[in-house]
């Protein structure tokens, strides 16, 4: 299913609650994100059994977009109308992730963050390595190009405005990538995906990458060792799951604290209950509310993936979701929590049938019913307070 408006082209926006993953995810409209396309990934979706929608984004079909370049020279992504009308497209001021990037862009001076302008805590970088494997490390942070990114005494990356930085590095990477390696008018095909944060006001998110492998059945043997390596030496081997990304909105000083896979990836297993402690805390109290309902939808998630035969969801993740604005109490002293449990990230799923299967497996998925057992417990000890 192919989706384009019938009008003008419609400019993509960096999607600034983007906490984890590498490729870069893009707002397409209010209740709509977008993402590279990936054959495999596409598949899954259009094939999803039917008990697994509920814990997924709704996939909207595909959409073209391609690069384009204003009156500035800064690039954008944009997609495509039906018309393939190539005129000019309009940004609303209004957009806080439009004005966000297009500061980024004003002052590095166009497409691309050189990277003698991004600075490294710890250690310099070989000037050979490409700009977009160089953003994508969590320990580059700008250096003082966008006023609201600041780190605090503990090194911790916070945001007080509404973006996480993380999402900002992988958008910056895409573009990089794309300018290197494609001409501007290059077409390239995006999936459409249900925003699953877009009704929450201040969106707290945790982006776990679950399973005790991450690697697919194509990878290579140099990346097969590679992902095989961070499993042992992270908490997935310990829990058949690892922190990827977080963001929790800290009431008292009225931003995100945000976290990324480089910390997750350095967890010990009372490590990891500590960041999941500190992920329901919202920097005045433990939202001791929440436990209850995610427990239960986790519940439900696992009864699902048990039953789901020859499934195997290498290197996917799980996001938890709640709201970090508390939900006002009804006249009777009750209030709605909502929370919310999706799977995202399918481009190395396999499953019987599916197109370009190497091994068929037998049974539900392993290492993704470790994970989700030991996250409950996990949450269930926090619960009752060990």
């Amino acid at each position: 299913m192919v989706v384009q408006d019938s009008g003008r082209p419609r400019l993509l926006e960096p999607f600034l609650h983007q906490v984890g993953g590498h490729l870069s995810v893009m707002r397409y409209d209010e209740h709509t994100v977008c993402k590279p396309l990936i054959s495999q990934e596409q598949r899954f979706y259009e094939s999803l059994p039917l008990a697994m929608k509920r814990f997924t984004p709704q996939y909207k079909g595909t959409i073209t977009v391609h690069l384009q370049k204003d009156s500035r020279g800064r690039l954008s992504l944009v997609a495509n109308p039906l018309t393939e009308n190539r005129g000019p497209f309009t940004v609303s001021t209004e957009s806080a992730a439009v004005a966000i990037w297009q500061t980024l862009q004003q002052t590095t001076g166009g497409s691309a963050l050189p990277l003698a302008q991004w600075q490294h805590p710890q250690r310099a970088h070989s000037l050979k390595e490409s700009p977009a494997t160089a953003l994508l490390r969590s320990e580059l942070h700008l250096k003082a190009q966008v006023p609201s990114l600041v780190e605090d005494a503990n090194g911790n990356l916070t945001e007080k405005g509404s973006f996480n930085p993380w999402g900002l590095h992988c958008h910056q990477a895409h573009l990089s990538r794309l300018c290197a390696e494609y001409p501007e008018n290059k077409r390239h095909r995006f999936l459409l995906l249900e925003n699953v944060v877009s009704q929450y006001k201040h969106p707290c998110i945790l982006d776990l990458k679950m399973g005790t492998r991450q690697h697919g059945d194509d990878a290579s043997e140099e990346k097969k060792a590679r992902h095989m390596r961070k499993c042992a030496q992270s908490t997935s081997a310990h829990l058949g799951m690892r922190i990827c990304g977080m963001q929790v909105y800290q009431t008292d000083k009225k931003h995100f604290l945000c976290k990324d896979k480089y910390y997750g990836r350095k967890l010990s297993v009372e490590g990891f209950r500590q960041a999941l402690y500190q992920f329901l805390h919202d920097g005045t109290r433990f939202r001791m509310e929440l436990l209850e309902p995610i427990q239960h939808q986790l519940q439900a998630l696992l009864s699902v993936i048990r039953s789901q035969s020859s499934y195997r969801f290498y290197s996917s993740s799980l996001l938890i979701i709640y709201d970090g604005q508390e939900t006002p109490q009804t006249p009777h002293g009750s209030s709605v929590i909502k929370v919310d449990v999706r799977m995202i990230d399918f481009a190395h799923t396999t499953y019987k049938g599916s197109w370009n299967e190497h091994t068929t497996y037998d049974g539900p998925d392993p290492g993704y019913i470790f994970g989700l057992e030991n996250l409950i417990q996990i949450l269930q000890r926090i619960h009752e307070g060990q």
